[in-house]
């Protein structure tokens, strides 16, 4: 055995990393003639596939086609479902008519509600959203039908919420908090959401004070898959993006649950969002949490589930979730620093740690660190000088992204293979000193700046562990030691792939981190490895043959189409029109109308039409003048009061539009209402709203009628671009399709015949 020690133990770790992520989510599914009062995801699918036969953004005409087709679905069950309308704004300062579909389930209990959430309309303007969100949506219907089969009465009542307008600024979900009666009833929310088409489904808890209620609450329910951890949601709650359930967290102080996956981040919001590319297994997964979390909380007490303590949690293996009170993490980090004295003093008493090996053991560490650290860093801005075209990939994640990820999680394997055999001559217990003496450094930042991400103890404790058996032990079992790096593998190995796919490759950097700091816990093991130069030269070989298959797919084709995008704005002050684009590589389509004479336009200018990630035009060129009605301005109301100026203003479009965005010069905006609905404060205040004022999502061409008031010493200006997405079917024009391995570009606005219009008015 001691012969294949070092083969077994090897082995052991591959099969880890390979467990951390199969043993994670459902790897089948169930299928359409499962009992009735079972969870289908065959069954969800049929559901999934009716929402996503076209774009159904706000405003698009399938969108109420979905709409029709989800409140037949409901009364099909016996429920009667009701339609909630009106204006609202997020903020974002997007302006909408929401339309929500609401049933209810009436319970045994006193009106506390548990609420099942998902948005129904898809992104603007070519996502299919079968994934984000037609999956959530499929899953609480599928859910709702097996649950209803049983013909039992749940002791709370159950809110089913199909939201409106949530890809614009979370609309309808504020629409709903703000003014349904049935938001005040409300006691948990289940929002079901994606930001890609695969993968596990990550469980975030959303709480405005302690999650430790939540968290035991959701333990007891016992779903069979639980992926989720402290550390996730202490990220997520850092970044900009938002669910509708942070506006109930916000603005009602209702907690709950988000369920969400995030692989083949390169489908997000594109026409690759389709029924065909929703993995199935992950639709299994979410079906997974709904129906034991549905059945569980619809008949418990959900009138308090607040608390004022917090829990570090974290998944591990055999579905279980480990949790325990962030009250504890300073006496695990203080512990963790005495058996680690401990353990230095018995080494010096046993004359295992010689000071000079401790000090050169901190030389491979810092090495492997600070290179791969870089090559991490500085990954995305190579691939994007050597691959161009994938700066219009604005998710960030390319096609070929695995690829990727893998190549630099084994280069960096690789760096500190061949640093540490230059220090073959240290001896392991010498050489893991200064790698565990670092992560207990981490840990304890961590536990003061970063609490949620103070599982990352447990780990430490098996390497304090492993330090243990190397210092009573001549020589320890490699298998053994193997055994005790399981938990460093399982709670680590996921974030390596986690970072770069949810946050796009540029957060490379976190993998090759990662992979060096879980080496240093694998010293133990790795340090005995007599042979670590054939090693790194076997994983050098891999990750060179990892770029080049990702060489390989570095273009584009049917399954990985390039996005582009292409638009006709009209300067209706000047008479000039040009065509634009915000493709950093210009392809054959584009092409054939930049021509050889696209230039790159004034950013100062163009940037005024609003993006996601503020992408600006790359190219424009000259365009014939078309025959296209600008949007005509009445002015309503211009009053003052004391040192403010009232404008009310009616703009009405003079042809089927769907989007106005409006800028303004005024520095200084008090209030401003459009349609009935106010623009929040917060928003009117915020520095990076610069002169963008609004967009409009228009419905049924409606009109935008504006109430602003500002300093009467300013003269405002507004710049309107009023846009319809119909550049390819709009008879001016004669722009072809798409080829087959193309899709417009997502996140910019698209396909659009865009009429810009200044308007000015004098001082008062």
């Amino acid at each position: 055995m001691k012969r294949f020690a070092a083969t077994l133990s090897l082995l052991l770790i591959a099969g880890t990393v390979y467990w951390s992520f199969y043993a994670i989510m459902p790897h089948t599914f169930t299928k359409e003639n499962a009992p009735e009062n079972t969870f289908s995801t065959e069954r969800a699918l049929i559901q999934v596939r009716a929402i996503s036969q076209q774009p159904h953004y706000v405003g698009a005409p399938a969108h109420e086609e979905v709409r029709k087709y989800l409140i037949t679905g409901l009364r099909k069950m016996g429920l009667t479902p009701e339609i909630q309308e009106g204006y609202t704004s997020g903020n974002w300062g997007n302006v909408s008519k929401a339309r929500n579909i609401l049933a209810r389930i009436e319970g045994s209990g006193n009106g506390n509600a548990l609420m099942l959430l998902s948005h129904y309309d898809s992104s603007p303007h070519s996502s299919y959203g079968a994934s984000d969100a037609g999956s959530g949506v499929a899953t609480i219907l599928e859910g709702i039908r097996a649950f209803l089969s049983e013909n039992k009465t749940p002791e709370n009542d159950i809110i089913i919420l199909f939201s409106d307008g949530e890809e614009l600024g979370l609309n309808g979900a504020r629409l709903f908090v703000k003014e349904h009666p049935w938001a005040k009833n409300v006691r948990l929310v289940l929002n079901f959401e994606a930001r890609g088409s695969g993968g596990p489904s990550f469980m975030l808890v959303e709480t405005n004070g302690g999650n430790s209620r939540m968290i035991r609450e959701f333990t007891k329910a016992h779903p069979q898959y639980p992926v989720s951890n402290s550390f996730m949601y202490s990220v997520y709650k850092m970044l900009p993006n938002d669910t509708d359930l942070t506006v109930f967290r916000e603005d009602a102080d209702i907690d709950g649950f988000n369920f969400a996956f995030i692989d083949d981040h390169f489908d997000y919001h594109t026409a690759l969002d389709t029924e065909k590319r929703l993995d199935r297994n992950t639709l299994e997964h979410q079906g997974s949490y709904l129906m034991p979390l549905l059945h569980y909380f619809s008949n418990t007490d959900i009138s308090n589930l607040k608390s004022h303590e917090d829990y570090v949690f974290f998944n591990a293996p055999f579905s279980t979730l480990i949790s325990y009170p962030f009250s504890l993490i300073s006496a695990m980090n203080l512990l963790a620093v005495v058996l680690f004295i401990v353990l230095l003093t018995l080494g010096i008493w046993k004359k295992k740690f010689r000071i000079r090996e401790i000090l050169l053991g901190i030389v491979p560490f810092l090495i492997s660190l600070i290179v791969c650290g870089l090559a991490g860093y500085y990954s995305w801005p190579l691939l994007l000088k050597i691959y161009p075209q994938y700066g219009d990939i604005l998710q960030g994640f390319t096609y070929n992204g695995y690829y990727y990820i893998a190549a630099f999680a084994l280069f960096s394997l690789t760096i500190c293979f061949i640093t540490y055999h230059m220090f073959r001559h240290v001896r392991p217990v010498n050489l893991f000193v200064f790698p565990l003496l670092l992560w207990i450094v981490l840990c304890i930042a961590l536990g003061i700046y970063l609490k949620g991400a103070a599982f990352f103890i447990i780990p430490v404790y098996a390497g304090l562990l492993s330090l243990a058996l190397l210092l009573l032990m001549e020589k320890p079992g490699l298998v053994l030691m193997a055994v005790l790096t399981i938990p460093a593998i399982w709670i680590f190995t996921p974030f390596i792939q986690m970072f770069p796919v949810g946050l796009g490759l540029k957060m490379m950097v976190a993998s090759t981190l990662f992979v060096v700091l879980m080496f240093g816990l694998l010293l133990p093991v790795f340090g005995f490895y007599r042979q670590q130069d054939k090693l790194a030269l076997f994983t050098g070989v891999v990750t060179l043959v990892l770029l080049f298959s990702a060489h390989l797919q570095s273009g584009f084709a049917e399954d990985r189409p390039k996005p582009d995008s292409l638009l006709y704005v009209l300067d209706a002050d000047t008479g000039q029109a040009e065509w634009a684009t915000y493709d950093k590589v210009a392809d054959i389509w584009t092409s054939a109308y930049l021509g050889e004479n696209k230039t790159a336009p004034d950013t100062s200018r163009e940037k005024n039409i609003a993006s996601k990630y503020n992408t600006s035009f790359s190219y424009t060129a000259k365009a014939p003048v078309k025959d296209i009605p600008a949007p005509l301005v009445q002015v309503l109301q211009d009053t003052t009061t004391g040192t403010d100026r009232v404008l009310e203003l009616c703009i009405m479009p003079q042809r089927d539009v769907t989007r106005l965005d409006i800028f303004t010069t005024l520095q200084h905006v008090i209030s401003c209402t459009i349609n009935g609905t106010s623009l929040p404060e917060n928003y009117l205040r915020e520095p990076k709203r610069g002169n963008r004022l609004l967009s409009h999502f228009i419905s049924e061409n409606d009109y935008t009628e504006i109430t602003i008031r500002f300093p009467t010493d300013e003269i405002p200006e507004f710049i309107l671009y009023e846009a319809s997405n119909d550049l390819l079917d709009n008879p001016l024009f004669t722009v072809p399709p798409r080829p087959k391995d193309h899709i417009p570009m997502p996140f910019v606005l698209n396909d659009a015949v865009v009429v810009k219009k200044t308007v000015t008015f004098s001082p008062n």
